[in-house]
């Protein structure tokens, strides 16, 4: 346990200092008077790049290094960009990745009570799987590396070590065997997800987590081919407990997971290495919308959450695992309330969820 935690925050773009704000107040209001962490504040982002030419300034990468954990709002403004055509507002969540070896990307899918379903017939509790992405290689660690040749020619290259591979797989059953299982069967399930019928380097993916299986024999074990993944979290998403992927193909099945629970508005992520922890929601900036206080700050809060219950595991803090467990249920109770934003189909405006979540965490205390 640790008397302070120093936490970066970094707002972003768009609607990222709407949600981002919110999670703060949320988190405060969740610990009471007396609180052990300090958020700081650290510019970042498409928005900044603008002003100053710098999308990630170097003061506020090493506060991130240094801090206990960064809670990130969002990042990126269509159409700026670097010259070579990249996102600015991308280097912020890019670098941290690489250059902190935040190499577990954990992304909770879970159907709330109160929303929606866009599948028919699936109810609350019927959804609730973690796609584990791995988060430091696969085709995105070609992200400033790649070669294009005189407009004609460009080649990005797919990078899979067997350490990183061994330690996400690991990871994926480290997270089952914590877990409550499939809903559909109460299984403790890790599911490979590759594209191993084609490429080697995901044959390889394979045949890594193949060696690493049978370590951990109180664990069902499965392969699913990529194409096929996307139509079973659509047909059948109560099977699965726990995905573990590569980079790019985690990116692209957890924002059709997201989907299937109400859209990005609830999907949480938490970025983990040895020793940081980066957190924010999955959606992007919407700058469509930034400004009009109808932002969803479910997804940003619940990645609170997260970071909350990484610190406590991490120090043994049973102040944060605790205020971590009350705002999962202050979430939980506002949804089947029917506190529904804008894209939940709902007329409940930003500040207003953030107040109904601070009031029902006050009487929690």
């Amino acid at each position: 346990m640790k008397e302070i935690y120093e936490i970066a925050v970094v707002h972003g773009d768009g609607i990222g200092p709407e949600v981002c704000s919110a999670a703060v107040e949320v988190v405060k209001a969740a610990l009471g008077n007396g609180s052990p962490l300090n958020f700081r504040e650290y510019p970042a982002g498409a928005e900044h790049f603008l002003k100053t030419g710098e999308s990630f300034p170097e003061p506020t990468f090493d506060a991130c290094r240094s801090s206990d954990a960064i809670l990130h709002g969002a990042g990126g403004i269509p159409g700026v960009v670097h010259p070579d055509g990249t996102e600015a507002g991308l280097d912020f969540t890019l670098r941290l990745r690489f250059e902190l070896d935040l190499y577990a990307n954990i992304r909770p899918i879970r159907l709330f009570e109160g929303v929606t379903c866009p599948l028919a017939g699936v109810k609350a509790g019927e959804i609730d799987y973690i796609i584990l992405r791995e988060n430091s290689e696969g085709l995105y660690a070609a992200r400033g590396a790649g070669v294009q040749l005189r407009g004609e020619l460009s080649v990005d290259t797919l990078v899979q070590t067997r350490v990183g591979v061994e330690r996400i797989v690991r990871k994926a059953f480290e997270l089952a065997r914590a877990s409550n299982g499939a809903p559909k069967d109460g299984v403790k399930r890790v599911t490979c997800c590759d594209k191993a019928n084609v490429l080697r380097s995901y044959a390889f993916f394979r045949a890594v987590f193949d060696e690493v299986a049978p370590d951990y024999p109180d664990i069902e074990v499965e392969h699913v081919l990529i194409d096929a993944m996307t139509m079973h979290l659509v047909l059948r998403p109560g099977h699965f407990n726990v995905i573990v992927t590569e980079n790019m193909f985690g990116d692209i099945i957890s924002d059709l997971g997201a989907a299937t629970i109400g859209g990005m508005g609830l999907a949480p992520s938490a970025e983990l290495g040895e020793r940081n922890g980066f957190f924010q929601a999955a959606h992007g900036s919407a700058p469509d919308i930034a400004g009009k206080g109808i932002a969803n700050p479910y997804g940003t809060v619940l990645s609170a959450a997260a970071m909350l219950d990484w610190l406590g595991s991490k120090y043994a803090d049973s102040r944060l695992s605790d205020a971590a467990a009350n705002i999962r249920a202050a979430t939980n109770k506002a949804l089947a309330e029917g506190c529904l934003s804008a894209d939940l189909k709902g007329n409940w405006k930003s500040a207003d969820i953030t107040r109904r979540l601070c009031d029902q965490l006050a009487a929690m205390r």
